[in-house]
């Protein structure tokens, strides 16, 4: 199958796109697109990979599922594009990294300035039907997205994953730890950000690590 997505991941993910699960969900996914409201718009199912290319990767955050209101998805995790007002878990996020790291919160809530120096804004369901969270989920994209963390985990060194809350800290349980750095926390949702995402230092632990091995920091 011909999945447009950017060449340094589809020469590590072609052999995934044969697999019978893989047609399967494309089939569920053309549908949905043909019959339903489904973010993101279907030319930005992978915007993540394209805004972050295989080689440039150095830290991956990872997500749920996509925004599910009118105009926010566009591909990367906790992001949205230029003029769309901040969701509150992108809103502590920024919170966190003023109380980390001095930087006040952007204007903008599109975080394709950290994709473009090397963060892969994972989402683990790359689509969601309008107004209904959680609705793509166990069709087959949570395979889909754990194949890409074994690869990046299998293939790279001195990674930072960031595992906000227990979904995304159990699709992570593989990592080596001696080989990556993992970052764990609560989740930065109002309903959980209180409980030890503020204070969790992320942004500047992974910075920290990454100059540690010879990897030029974030600008966050």
């Amino acid at each position: 199958m011909d999945v447009k997505i950017e060449s340094s991941w589809k020469s590590r993910l072609s052999h995934e796109f044969e697999q019978p699960y893989f047609l399967e969900l494309t089939d569920f996914v053309r549908q949905e697109y043909a019959t339903r409201q489904i973010f993101p718009p279907g030319k930005l199912i992978f915007n993540a990979f394209e805004q972050s290319p295989f080689d440039n990767t150095k830290v991956v955050i990872l997500g749920q599922d996509p925004y599910h209101g009118p105009g926010q998805a566009h591909g990367l995790c906790f992001s949205v594009p230029e003029g769309v007002d901040q969701p509150p878990s992108l809103q502590n996020i920024f919170k966190e990294i003023y109380q980390d790291l001095g930087i006040p919160s952007p204007i903008t809530g599109n975080l394709v300035r950290w994709a473009e120096q090397g963060v892969l804004l994972l989402n683990s369901t790359l689509t969601v039907q309008a107004n209904r969270a959680g609705s793509h989920q166990n069709k087959g994209w949570e395979r889909f997205t754990d194949r890409v963390i074994h690869i990046l985990a299998e293939e790279k060194e001195h990674l930072v994953f960031m595992l906000w809350g227990s979904f995304a800290q159990k699709k992570g349980d593989f990592i080596d730890r001696e080989k990556h750095l993992v970052l764990t926390s609560p989740h930065p949702s109002p309903l959980s950000s209180y409980r030890g995402f503020f204070g969790n230092k992320h942004f500047s632990k992974t910075n920290g690590y990454l100059e540690l091995h010879g990897i030029s920091p974030i600008r966050w």
